[in-house]
């Protein structure tokens, strides 16, 4: 198992008005930056000894990955490290809570992660995604992409699983790691896992100098700023963008393609406009959550693009608001989905005019003679509506007004919005 990175902080290591330093210990650099941007990582295998007149020793085991036993530890010199980020990046500003804060700066995030520059992988027989929750839900979102223009086939890996399996991971593969914070314990050991057996790993985090950062080959930051609230929002449609980005970074560059690549990269310039246009629903979505708050379950529909749509939707709704929600293909309602359905269930079914939308609109009313209650996410002018844009990254618009209805019906629920019950925001254990 992966031990998970830790950071001793020491508080601006300020002499002059106390004798002894102060020191904070954390799994992740947001919860000190207020205090100190000075830094001192720490690696696997390693013990921090911080002595009372403010000296530091670092000690490092070898460790026998076969019998766990901890041999002989050696003395270690390290320099500190500087956060590169800003104390008013994790306060709230004019929003009541973190996660309202993190869903309107979407805008922002977005271009600023459109800013960064691609690294092309383009010598793989096989792309793998590897993540957790969210993370997860954001590469699926673009895996169709990816496939699109790079013509490598494209694997979809849930960490944990993957490790569990022990699934094959080849020299000629190419391994991306997606995580908010970098420090994800299960993705951690992944990488770990997949390093070993020759595949090139790739890491797409939000914190530089994150564990996963330092143990990729090579890696994208997502700049999409601090992200405080424990239900990540603007991580998720930043992950969206970047993957997108690399897949266009490894499409060939054909006269054939060049059209389609233009398009798409004309999109992902105007979405920070289009997103605030979508932040315009924000008391359309309090209505509906104010409708929703009584109930006990809720399914969301989902099919191609918006599948992932379907899955992070659901998370959201569970994670924060306390409330049963489950994501579902659409195309595998009949398979056991269909048999809950009844007049006491509310479904939403995102039905956005791409290429599945008379299949979308066939699962409509099959649910509604069933009498399911629906809501229905549909395209602008259709009804209760959706701007369109590239069907590629149409999910990083849908996905807005879902945050904003999950976070309206923790609010009206009273539950807590940036700190869900039993979760936390770098899950750095098993």
């Amino acid at each position: 198992m992966c031990a998970p990175s830790f950071y001793a902080l020491p508080a601006a290591l300020i002499q002059q008005q106390c004798r002894t330093s102060q020191y904070y210990v954390a799994s992740d650099a947001n919860a000190v930056v207020e205090h100190t941007r000075r830094v001192l990582l720490i690696e696997d295998n390693e013990v921090v000894h911080m002595r009372d007149d403010g000296a530091v020793h670092i000690f490092k085991f070898d460790s026998d990955q076969y019998s766990r036993r901890l041999l002989r530890p050696a003395s270690v010199q390290r320099g500190l490290s500087t956060l590169e980020m800003e104390v008013e990046q994790i306060r709230k500003g004019n929003f009541e809570h973190f996660m309202q804060k993190e869903i309107h700066e979407q805008p922002d995030s977005l271009t600023m992660t459109i800013r960064d520059h691609l690294k092309t992988i383009r010598r793989s027989r096989r792309i793998l995604f590897i993540g957790c929750g969210t993370s997860y839900n954001a590469a699926l979102a673009a895996r169709p992409v990816v496939e699109e223009h790079s013509g490598i086939p494209v694997t979809m890996e849930i960490a944990s699983d993957l490790l569990d399996r022990q699934g094959p991971i080849y020299r000629e593969d190419t391994a991306i790691f997606v995580s908010q914070s970098g420090e994800t314990a299960y993705t951690l050991e992944a990488l770990e896992y997949a390093k070993s057996n020759g595949a090139l790993c790739v890491g797409i985090t939000n914190t530089v100098g994150s564990a996963i950062a330092r143990g990729t080959h090579c890696g994208i930051h997502l700049n999409a700023g601090c992200e405080i609230g424990v239900a990540s929002t603007k991580a998720y449609t930043s992950q969206i963008a970047v993957i997108v980005m690399l897949a266009l970074a490894l499409g060939v560059d054909s006269l054939s393609t060049q059209q389609r690549r233009n398009a798409i990269m004309d999109v992902l310039y105007n979405l920070p406009s289009k997103v605030r246009d979508v932040l315009k629903l924000d008391r359309d979505m309090k209505e509906l959550a104010a409708l929703l708050m009584e109930e006990q379950s809720l399914l969301v529909f989902g099919r191609g693009y918006n599948y992932a749509t379907a899955l992070e939707c659901a998370l959201k709704v569970k994670q924060v608001s306390l409330m049963h929600a489950e994501g579902i293909v659409a195309g595998d309602m009949k398979h056991g989905p269909l048999a809950l359905v009844d007049e006491t269930l509310r479904i939403i079914v995102i039905a956005i005019r791409d290429a599945s939308l008379n299949k979308q609109q066939s699962v409509r009313q099959q649910l509604k003679a069933r009498k399911g209650r629906l809501i229905v996410m549909c395209t602008e002018g259709d009804a209760e509506f959706m701007c369109l844009i590239e069907h590629c990254l149409q999910p990083m618009i849908n996905i807005v007004p879902l945050q904003l209805l999950a976070y309206q019906l923790t609010v009206f629920r009273g539950f807590n919005v940036d700190q869900p019950r039993n979760l936390a925001k770098s899950v750095t254990t098993q």
